[in-house]
């Protein structure tokens, strides 16, 4: 049983060291253990260290191309390398790389094939209030829509076995934890958690420059992975919402025609917005069947690549 840690690193060469220390050198049920570093376009020596450190393999890309190309390019290397496991850490030491034997043993044991360190956001001191409660509320919305039952779905701690990770496809380019877990659950990928305590803070997160952007970025990323998967369903509430608004001037006033004898005539603009509404409402829901059928051909495509994905590895 091999297992590959994968660490995206972007100018890390202070903390790589410490990451790369705490990392076990053997686990029971593992025969062998390597690591492999992802450098995303680096301006420091982090490949230097790597490289003296003895890191067993280095992807070097030439320009900094974001942390959901970086984790994507260290999945499809750690495959090609022959990994029936991967662990994915962050290169700024915040998580426990010693709990790795904990944080794979689901996967070990057969029952999961997705793991995700639960953080316990309320208990990590650098966190401020704002944050915490962002990130409760913000896992919460990605579990009502994955249908799994992650605690911390942020957390970029997390264990993958060679299956599920054959099964995920990154095409965000903010960040892929968010985007997987939606994946995991709409594929019934087995996921579960391990409880954590997270490493003191090295330094500030470089993903977003304040709180707002974070926001913002979060909730688009939830909104387009979710929709890839549930298109119609989206469309077709939106539709049924905008037809419902359309349909009130002709209600209200066709009230009023039946009980006051007041011509419908008289209110000609509130009927024409009340019009546009409608023809918008059936086009939401037009749109909603010609996205679903383009997510079934979505699903074939990701099909077929799985398979390829199983010819190219075996």
């Amino acid at each position: 049983m091999k297992l590959i840690v994968q660490i995206p690193c972007y100018n890390e060469e202070k903390t790589l060291p410490l990451v790369l220390s705490t990392i076990p050198k053997s686990i029971q049920g593992i025969s062998e253990i390597e690591t492999l570093v992802i450098d995303d376009g680096s301006s420091d020596k982090t490949s230097e260290i790597a490289r003296n450190l003895g890191v067993n393999h280095i992807v070097r890309h030439k320009q900094n191309k974001g942390l959901a190309a970086a984790f994507a390019a260290g999945i499809n290397t750690a495959l090609k390398l022959g990994a029936d496991i991967i662990v994915n850490t962050d290169g700024d030491n915040q998580y426990p790389q010693q709990e790795i034997p904990r944080l794979i043993k689901p996967i070990l044991d057969g029952t999961h094939d997705m793991v995700i360190a639960d953080r316990q956001v309320t208990k990590v001191k650098e966190f401020s209030p704002i944050k915490k409660l962002l990130q409760i509320w913000g896992s919460s919305l990605v579990r009502a829509l994955s249908g799994t039952k992650v605690p911390d779905a942020p957390s970029g701690f997390r264990a993958f076995s060679k299956e599920a990770a054959m099964q995920l496809n990154i095409v965000t380019d903010f960040s892929y934890v968010i985007e997987t877990v939606v994946q995991a659950g709409r594929k019934r990928i087995a996921t579960t958690h391990v409880q954590v305590v997270t490493n003191p803070k090295t330094r500030e997160s470089r993903l977003f420059k304040s709180i707002f952007e974070h926001i913002k970025r979060s909730a688009a990323a939830v909104l387009r992975s979710y929709a890839m998967y549930t298109p119609f369903r989206i469309f077709l509430v939106m539709g049924v919402v905008v037809l419902a608004i359309g349909a009130i001037p002709y209600l209200w006033f066709g009230v009023q025609s039946a009980l006051m004898g007041e011509p419908l005539g008289g209110h000609v603009q509130s009927l024409i917005f009340g019009a546009v509404f409608i023809i918008m409402g059936f086009m939401f829901i037009v749109i909603g069947i010609i996205a679903d059928l383009l997510a079934i051909n979505r699903r074939l495509l990701e099909d077929a690549l799985y398979r390829l994905k199983q010819m190219e590895l075996k």
